[in-house]
Formats: C-alpha cells, sequence, structure tokens
C-alpha cells in the first residue's frame, strides 16, 4: 500500500452558498422551513463540507430561517459547518449572529481600491482598521471568522497592490480562510490560475476560497483553474443559481472535479446532486433548463437513431458521465429522429418485444407524430401499439375527411363533418351536449341516408400516460354493442375529442 503523503488526492473544502448568494436570484425567496430543508439535506445527503445560509440584519424571516438552522445544526454537531454573511459594521452583525445561534461569519469586506474609494470613501488603513475592530470582537464573542475580498477579481485587474496590502494585512488577524470572490463574473480562466496561483504562494499557511459566478459562461471552467493553481476551497450553489447569470454551479463543478482532476477529492456525493436539484427547482420556482449538464432533463437522452444504435451495438456514445452515477437513467427520445433503435431500447426497458414488421410500423407512427411536433415519451408506447396494432387490422373502407368542432359559452357545441362512405362523400351538421356528442349526431344523420344502424357506445374511457402534461398523448377507448355483440375502438391523439373521433372511424369501418 503507497502511503506517500504526496500521492494521495488533496482534499477540497465544497461550500454551498444556494442559500444565501443563490436566493439572491431575481424572483426567488426561500421560507424559513424550506432553506432548513435544504441545508439538511446538503450537509446529511450531499455532504457539501460547509453551508453559507443568509446575510445577517436582512430580515426577521431570515433571522428566523438562521436560528432553525443553528438550533438543528447545533443538535446534530454541525453548527461549524453553518456560516452567515456579515458586514463591517461595528457590533451590529456580531449581535445578530449571538442572537440567531450562528458561529461561524464571512465578513464582507473590500478587494478593490475602486470599491474601497468610491462606495466607503475611505482609505485602506481606515478600512483595515475597522476590519480589524468587527474581528477582534467576533473572536471575543467566541465566532469563527472568515474574510471576503469583494470585487477582489477588478482589485486583481486594477488595483493589485491593494490587495496584496490588504492580505498582508489579514494574515496578522483571527481569520479562518481568505475567500476570492469574481464577484462580476469577468475573469478568464487564464487569469483565475494566475491570480490564485499568485495569492497562494505568496501565503502558503493561508486557506484560500474560490467564489466563481457565470457571467460570461465561464463559472465552471474557472473553478477548474482556481482548484488547478491550488485554492483549497470553493463556493458553489445548486442548479447555479445566483444574481445575474448566476454562480458556478455544484453538480458541474463536482462532475468536473471528479473527472478531470484525480488528484483533488471532494466529500460530496454524486447520486445526491440531482435529488436537491429537483427540490431546490420545486422550492424555488427557478426552472432547470432542459440542456443544462448533469441536472438537466434532457442530458442524458439521446434522440438521434444513430446514436441510440451505437448504444446498443458497443456503447459507442457512452462516456464518463454516466448518468447512474447522478442516480439518473439514460432515457432514448422519440420523436421523428428516433429510428428504430430508439424505439427499441425503450420497448426493452418495458419488457415488450414487437417483430420487425409490427417494429416498422410502430416506429412509422412516431415518426408522423413527430413532425406534427407532438411530444412522445415511454409512458405513450403502449398506447401508440395498440393503436398501430389495431389500425393495421381494419380494412379502411370508411373515412371522416373533415370535421369542424366549434363551442361556446352558453351554447350548445356543434359539428360539421364530411364523411366518406364507399367512394361517396357526404356532409352533415348537428348539436349535442358535447363536442363528441355532437360529432355522433352528425354522424347518425349521414348513416340514416345509408339505411344504417349504428352502434350503441356502452363505454367511454379515457386515458393519459402518468405523470402526462397537458400536451400528453391521450387513448380513447369506446365499447360498443352490435348485434348483440360488444367490441372496443381505441383511438389516440393529443387532443381527446379527437381520439374518441378516431376510434369512431376505426368503429365504422368494423361494422
Amino acid at each position: 500500500m503507497n502511503t506517500n503523503p504526496e500521492s494521495r488526492p488533496r482534499s477540497i473544502e465544497i461550500m454551498d452558498t444556494t442559500l444565501r448568494d443563490g436566493e439572491q436570484t431575481s424572483g426567488v425567496s426561500f421560507s424559513s422551513s424550506e432553506k432548513l430543508t435544504i441545508a439538511q439535506l446538503l450537509l446529511t445527503e450531499v455532504k457539501v463540507d460547509r453551508i453559507e445560509i443568509a446575510s445577517a440584519r436582512v430580515s426577521e424571516g431570515e433571522f428566523d430561517a438562521v436560528k432553525k438552522i443553528a438550533e438543528w445544526a447545533e443538535a446534530n454537531g454541525l453548527l461549524n459547518k453553518v456560516e452567515v454573511l456579515t458586514f463591517v459594521d461595528g457590533d451590529v452583525s456580531v449581535k445578530w449572529m449571538e442572537q440567531a445561534g450562528a458561529k461561524v461569519m464571512n465578513l464582507l469586506t473590500k478587494g478593490s481600491l475602486n470599491h474601497l474609494t468610491h462606495q466607503l470613501k475611505k482609505k485602506p488603513e481606515e478600512h483595515f482598521a475597522d476590519v480589524a475592530s468587527v474581528l477582534a470582537l467576533a473572536k471575543k464573542k467566541g465566532l469563527e471568522a472568515n474574510v471576503y475580498l469583494e470585487d477582489w477579481s477588478n482589485g486583481m485587474r486594477q488595483s493589485r497592490d491593494y490587495v496584496l496590502q490588504y492580505l498582508d494585512f489579514l494574515q496578522t488577524q483571527p481569520i479562518r480562510r481568505i475567500m476570492l470572490p469574481d464577484t462580476l463574473g469577468i475573469l478568464t480562466p487564464q487569469e483565475v490560475f494566475d491570480y490564485v496561483s499568485l495569492i497562494v504562494k505568496r501565503y502558503p499557511k493561508a486557506h484560500i476560497d474560490f467564489h466563481a459566478h457565470n457571467d460570461y459562461d465561464l463559472g465552471t471552467a474557472n473553478v477548474l483553474e482556481g482548484v488547478r493553481a491550488g485554492a483549497h476551497g470553493l463556493h458553489l450553489t445548486i442548479n447555479g443559481m445566483g444574481e445575474r447569470a448566476g454562480n458556478a454551479p455544484l453538480a458541474s463543478a463536482i462532475a468536473v472535479l471528479n473527472d478531470f482532476m484525480p488528484q483533488v477529492k471532494t466529500g460530496v456525493s454524486e447520486k445526491s446532486l440531482y435529488t436537491v436539484s429537483k427540490l431546490v427547482e420545486n422550492f424555488s420556482g427557478f426552472r432547470i433548463p432542459a440542456n443544462k449538464p448533469i441536472v438537466g432533463e434532457n442530458v442524458f437522452t439521446q434522440t438521434a437513431g444513430i446514436h441510440a444504435d451505437g448504444d446498443k451495438k458497443n456503447k459507442l456514445y457512452f462516456s464518463e458521465l454516466m448518468p447512474e452515477r447522478f442516480g439518473r437513467q439514460r432515457k432514448y427520445a422519440l420523436g421523428k429522429t428516433s429510428g428504430k433503435a430508439n424505439i427499441e431500447n425503450n420497448l426493452q426497458q418495458l419488457g415488450i418485444q414487437l417483430s420487425d414488421e409490427d417494429l416498422k410500423k410502430v416506429t412509422q407512427r412516431i415518426i408522423d407524430l413527430g413532425d406534427r411536433k407532438e411530444t412522445v415519451t415511454q409512458a405513450d408506447l403502449p398506447y401508440i401499439i395498440s393503436d398501430v396494432l389495431d389500425s393495421s387490422a381494419i380494412e379502411d373502407k370508411v373515412r371522416i375527411e373533415n370535421y369542424l368542432l366549434t363551442h361556446a359559452k352558453n351554447l350548445h357545441p356543434s359539428v360539421t363533418i364530411k364523411v366518406c362512405l364507399n367512394g361517396e362523400l357526404f356532409e352533415e351538421q348537428a348539436q349535442g351536449d358535447g363536442q363528441y356528442d355532437a360529432f355522433m349526431n352528425a354522424l347518425k344523420k349521414v348513416y340514416k341516408l345509408q339505411k344504417i344502424e349504428l352502434p350503441l357506445l356502452t363505454d367511454y374511457a379515457v386515458r393519459i400516460p402518468p405523470g402526462g402534461k397537458s400536451d400528453a398523448l391521450c387513448e380513447t377507448i369506446i365499447t360498443w354493442k352490435h348485434q348483440n355483440k360488444e367490441f372496443k375502438t381505441r383511438g389516440l391523439d393529443s387532443d381527446q375529442t379527437v381520439s374518441a373521433i378516431k376510434a369512431t372511424q376505426k368503429m365504422l369501418n368494423i361494422i
């Protein structure tokens, strides 16, 4: 066994700031109970090292949330993992922390001369003295302190001497971590590497955190470079939530570190990332884009038939990014580009086998639905199969060529239909208690002219796949009684009335 310390992966601390920085997403506000649930999940299931849960002094609701989380964390021996953003405001934030029961403060200070000069209108020495005063008070009250250098990225670009002067001063202070935020998300990966490297080398005993924003969509790349440069910790958010374009996303950053940086490790459980992502999506109302890496709905879905065929033959389109790592499953989309292999993979997952001839018919039906922009899911497949196989057994002698359905408030629904019966066209109008009733009344007029009595409708059932949305395919199954015999016909469409009309056309051909 190799016990050489240099061969062991370097541990990276993960601090999740969804409940503080992530809550700055426009329109998002978590209740105190929601914050507690997310905090519990992050620390016990996702297993991040720390969580930043609020800003001091913001509101009564924020105070209540911090108090609840602090009480739970203390009871479970996790209070040192719970952090709150505080301000250089004398004793105000420190008192707030004491009353809320939190023990770790993240002090927001000025990391660029531009912010210091124009926002605080102070000289560096004055700011340093104010910071020292707050830190001394925090230590006296038994609080642990970390320090944010707000606008640090612009500070390194425009006033590096000030940043280094401030960091020199912080080496004399009772703090645990120095936190370097790319506050406006302006840095390139190369700059992140250069700036973090410089600071890690200059202050070898300091614990350095890097905090990335995503304004140029470089958040994950910058995280990778920050770690490569020697950062000891990262600040991330679930689903990349945060102000403007958001922060570096937790799931993406963890996947990148695990796959591309074997020399480092985190304690985060990949299998829990999707669960917490969906929970936060529901609590926040902040929807995850379908193509968002790791947690998006489509990221483990193959759409092109050639990809599904390659997966089936030798997993040709698999990568290290396997869905099972994140508690997910590979899916094969059903639509006009699906191809036979996609459909076969879905049938296999459902335990259904079809002959080549029937598979071709089902494939063609799915392609037709895709051309009409219908959404087809795996749950729709059994309905499509029964509809296709049912249709192929019926000779098409009667066709509903056209229909116009109208429904207005306080007026009876009405229908105009055009039916082709044995090569002859008939057109009729009728009203009814509903659109389908009006359709049947018009149909009866056509068949009355032919002196043909229609079967009696004895049962009408509608099925929608589990979890079906408003645009889901709808299967209508109608039971008919004709000449003392009962039979059933099925229709399939995203519109319930149209699916019933399709089922009725099958009945007309059977009789």
